[in-house]
């Protein structure tokens, strides 16, 4: 059971929220939420409450977008072909799938690629670049890679193709010698917004060929693709990224495209309510399934296909590929469990290498996650075959995994990623070096502190303070995501009325009661948990605000701790 730190955000001056609360007209406890996050000023929080297109950046602000869409057009207007090579996992194919939708539908002869996870792996291949070369392309578009590929990119520009890099990843010292690069992350470029997604930086392109032809508007369409990519890459749900994936939201709940109405359909996903958590639980895992256990085209046809019928059979075989996968998982994680609890028995550890020729390269990332989870260290799973060992590194808060996998690069043979997560592959010879090295950087790196996961509340709140209105403008803070969850409330002094139901495997039902105001809860708890609850003594505890039944508030309650507890930092 994870014993959180608590985490206050620093709580602004009544005056602030004072002012929130009069011009917008909502609750005091929801302005003290949007003070909290950095929305001090009435503009901030209508522009956060009500994302609009008109606020989306101007795409020509991006480094080399001018020359990108000058060479498209060219070859657009001579006939070329045009080469695509995207990535297997839901960025990369529904930036794939887009960019091949749109450019047909301007008349572009366009030939994409998608390399096979088992064999080829991730990024721009020499492979790839023979079957352009043989499909006779001039251009070359990579999307979701590419940024780090500069043998292979120098090799495809010494046979005469012209590549535009359509990238999100950190780029490495010395850039490719590419024809243009879209990648915010480039030093010097001037685009305002660092935190797209590889699908967000491709609709900047298609949004720039758009404006060049006189018809901004029909970009737009294509909001479906950036929503279900961005939420599924788990980039920040600020800013610009809040924009279009609350419009491309919208799309997917009024007008989905074929492609990806299978996928509701086999989501069993409510038509007009789906959300992000749908696409990360749902959607997502079956668009990954296609190149984890098979063919990623697969992914990239059924999200072009008009024909409806022949999107839902390809959106059926990625749902029996993803109950196999699943499979897969539970077997991998189970493995690597134990293998990781071993290697944490001397107490010592701050990271882990773990590493079977047996695990599926399909999982790897998954399973990293889940680790991550599970032990709170930053984690790197490798698999193995032919004296290459390949895999996936996922970190914790605060952890830069990219920056820690640049100084172990003399055993690798490439990386690339960002802050967050990687992918990586070494000879397995230099498994052990990089175990030693990397658990060596991440001592030095990782605190105490930063070993414990942390809750960040966002407001202190009185239960009697709960009103009808509060529910009613709480959906506004969606779309939910990274760097922008949903609302986190702290309530002391609370007591438990009547007792403490179960409703099945670690969930329980009560009552809390504050200052003569009852209210319902639940909570996913072991024993020790509802333990304080039992007591009878009043207890704290972190929660976030659920419409159970219409207008019927339910508290969902993250964590608790007895009212004689620690007091929350403040951050």
């Amino acid at each position: 059971m994870s014993h959180y730190r608590w985490v206050l955000r620093a709580q602004p001056d009544e005056s602030i929220v004072s002012t929130l609360s009069q011009h917008l007209a909502i609750p005091r406890p929801i302005a003290r939420v949007l003070a909290s996050r950095g929305m001090n000023t009435p503009a901030d929080a209508q522009q956060y409450f009500a994302p609009r297109l008109e606020d989306l950046h101007d795409p020509f602000l991006m480094a080399d977008m001018e020359r990108a869409v000058e060479r498209i057009e060219q070859s657009i207007a001579q006939g070329e072909t045009i080469w695509i090579h995207g990535d297997y996992d839901v960025d990369g194919t529904a930036s794939t799938a887009m960019l091949v939708e749109f450019l047909r539908g301007l008349g572009a002869r366009v030939c994409y690629y998608i390399p096979d996870r088992l064999t080829e792996g991730y990024g721009i291949s020499h492979q790839s670049i023979t079957a352009a070369l043989q499909a006779g392309a001039r251009v070359l578009i990579t999307v979701d890679c590419g940024i780090t590929s500069c043998e292979v990119i120098q090799y495809a520009a010494d046979r005469g193709l012209d590549v535009i890099i359509c990238d999100h990843h950190e780029p490495a010292d010395a850039l490719p010698n590419a024809y243009a690069i879209l990648d915010p992350l480039i030093p010097g470029c001037p685009y305002p917004f660092k935190h797209l997604a590889a699908c967000g930086v491709t609709f900047k392109l298609v949004e720039a060929l758009c404006i060049r032809r006189h018809m901004h508007e029909a970009a737009f369409e294509y909001l479906d693709y950036v929503a279900v990519a961005s939420a599924a890459d788990i980039v920040p749900l600020l800013g610009e990224n809040r924009v279009l994936v609350a419009h491309g939201l919208c799309k997917l709940n009024t007008n989905p495209r074929p492609g990806f109405r299978g996928l509701i359909d086999c989501v069993g996903a409510d038509y007009g309510s789906i959300t992000t958590a749908n696409i990360v639980y749902g959607i997502a895992p079956r668009i990954n399934a296609a190149g984890r256990l098979g063919d990623a085209r697969r992914a990239v046809e059924m999200m072009m296909q008009s024909n409806p019928l022949l999107a839902f059979r390809i959106a059926q075989s990625l749902e029996h590929d993803n109950r196999k996968r699943r499979t897969l998982d539970e077997i991998t994680f189970e493995q690597a469990r134990e293998q990781a609890e071993s290697i944490l028995v001397s107490g010592t550890r701050r990271s882990l290498v773990l590493h079977s020729p047996s695990w599926h390269p399909g999982v790897i990332g998954i399973v990293a996650s889940r680790l991550v989870e599970r032990f709170h260290l930053p984690t790197i799973l490798l698999t193995s075959s032919d004296g290459i060992a390949k895999g996936s590194a996922r970190s914790i808060r605060n952890f830069d995994i990219h920056a820690a996998l640049k100084q172990c690069e003399q055993l690798l043979l490439e990386f690339g990623g960002h802050k967050h997560a990687a992918g990586l592959a070494l000879p397995i010879e230099n498994i052990t070096q990089l175990d030693e090295m990397f658990d060596r950087i991440a001592c030095d790196m990782i605190s105490e502190e930063m070993l414990q996961p942390e809750l960040t509340i966002d407001a202190p709140m009185q239960l009697p303070e709960l009103t009808p209105s509060v529910l009613d403008v709480l959906p506004r803070f969606a779309p939910y995501g990274f760097n922008n969850t949903k609302p986190l409330f702290l309530a002391e002094g609370v007591q438990l009325v009547g007792s403490v139901r179960s409703q099945g495997r670690n969930q329980i039902r009560f009552r809390a009661l504050q200052s003569n105001f009852v209210i319902d809860a639940i909570a996913q708890f072991g024993s020790d948990k509802a333990s304080i609850v039992q007591r009878g003594s009043p207890f704290s505890m972190i929660f976030s605000i659920e419409e159970e039944t219409k207008g019927i508030p339910l508290l969902r309650v993250r964590d608790v701790r007895s009212q004689d507890g620690t007091t929350p930092t403040v951050n």
